[in-house]
């Protein structure tokens, strides 16, 4: 390209030229279509929770593909699969969708995916192509429909709309008795923790607890008032003092009230924290970072199995048509079990699977984040260990 090409074409971010300098509608600061916590969970160390559990859940690769007898065949090229790969909306890639699915189903307790843009009207036809969706807030339910609150990305609000059930992905937490029901382990450990939140606020804000015993009785209103202004003077006297230093008369005496109080709020909150672990298939060694092979594997059979299959089991039987599962179209989702193991056993892994036939060399090669080889064996399923003929069987060996 010439230097008059490149000034007729080029585009600079700064110039006249960008489409995004005159913007019309509401403008904020923060992003407006981000998860908002409710019941003050995002004060608490539940927030931790729910962000561990979604990563892992988004970690994992869904597709929209063709299936027989429900082995995989291809992934197929769709507006679906692009929602589940790619991008799932304008804001959002997929991976970040899928989080806030996941958030959101830990907070409510029942979330729901709406599609937004999709070739034809879902009221009319169930024969479409998704193009966009969105996560959403089930506000009231009816016996078809229910009332979603959606953003809109045109209008950069958030609205109610009443959408039929039909087209809409209503995922209900598998967990829901553990997280969500309001006697729930989980809700009794927030309960708890705010509760210390609030005693530690108590024990933090600054005030003295002080009884000033004065040397006459203030059972007359006279008194009274001559206490107040006793318990006035002393206040002055800490509040104007550099280093908060004052005096009382010889005859006065102070108490000071604010001794530590015990209380079992620590021991509960513990014990609570420790069953909610348990009873989630979580372990400190999960949260951060130090789990063993067996311990994540328990972990993933246990809890992100469960709310993964959730999701994409809705998914198939709302945005796949009865037609289509039939012709082995489905949504299924791939964990890779290479990433639970270490470098130390990948080159004895890489043996036994190429060895069978189980693997290639470059699905070896991608695994390990190595570039593809070019040779044509690379891609071919054989044992290098074995002799192989010229019209690709193995020779016997003698």
């Amino acid at each position: 390209m010439n230097l008059f090409e490149r000034i007729k074409n080029g585009w600079d971010a700064f110039s006249n030229r960008d489409p995004t300098r005159r913007q019309y509608g509401p403008v904020y600061s923060y992003r407006p279509d981000r998860i908002r916590f409710t019941r003050g969970n995002e004060r608490t160390i539940i927030t931790s929770i729910y962000n561990r559990l979604a990563l892992d859940v988004s970690a994992q690769k869904i597709v929209h593909c063709r299936t027989e007898k429900d082995r995989y065949i291809e992934t197929i090229n769709s507006g679906l699969n692009e929602c589940l790969t790619t991008e799932a909306n304008i804001d959002q890639t997929s991976r970040a969708f899928i989080q806030d699915v996941a958030m959101s189903l830990f907070d409510e307790g029942t979330v729901a995916i709406v599609p937004i843009d999709t070739t034809s009207d879902p009221t009319l036809s169930a024969s479409y192509d998704i193009l966009s969706m969105r996560t959403a807030k089930i506000v009231d339910w009816s016996p078809t429909s229910v009332k979603c609150q959606i953003y809109n990305e045109a209008k950069m609000l958030k609205e109610d709309v009443w959408l039929l059930k039909k087209n809409v992905a209503i995922i209900e937490n598998p967990m829901y008795a553990i997280m969500n029901e309001p006697s729930s382990t989980m809700q009794r450990l927030i309960k708890k923790l705010n509760l210390l939140d609030d005693v530690d606020e108590q024990s933090s804000s600054g005030k003295l607890d002080l009884l000033i015993q004065l040397p006459y009785s203030v059972k007359t209103e006279q008194k009274r008032k001559m206490a107040d202004d006793r318990r006035v003077e002393i206040e002055r006297q800490l509040v104007d003092s550099k280093y908060g230093i004052g005096y009382i008369d010889g005859t006065e005496k102070i108490t000071q009230l604010n001794r530590p109080v015990e209380n079992n709020l620590m021991s509960q909150i513990e014990f609570l924290t420790s069953t909610l672990y348990t009873q989630l298939g979580l372990t400190e060694t999960i949260m951060n970072g130090t789990a063993d092979e067996a311990t994540m594997l328990n972990y993933f059979e246990r809890t992100i199995d469960p709310i993964l299959s959730a999701i994409i089991d809705e998914m198939r039987r709302k945005f796949l048509t009865k037609t289509a599962r039939t012709q082995g179209q489905s949504i299924k989702y791939f964990r890779d079990p290479f990433k639970l193991v270490p470098l130390s056993k990948i080159s004895e892994i890489a043996d036994k699977f190429t060895r069978n036939e189980i693997m290639t060399a470059n699905d070896i090669l991608q695994i390990i984040g190595m570039p593809r080889s070019n040779d044509p064996k690379a891609d071919q399923l054989y044992n290098a260990n074995i002799n192989q003929n010229q019209n690709g069987g193995k020779e016997n060996e003698q």
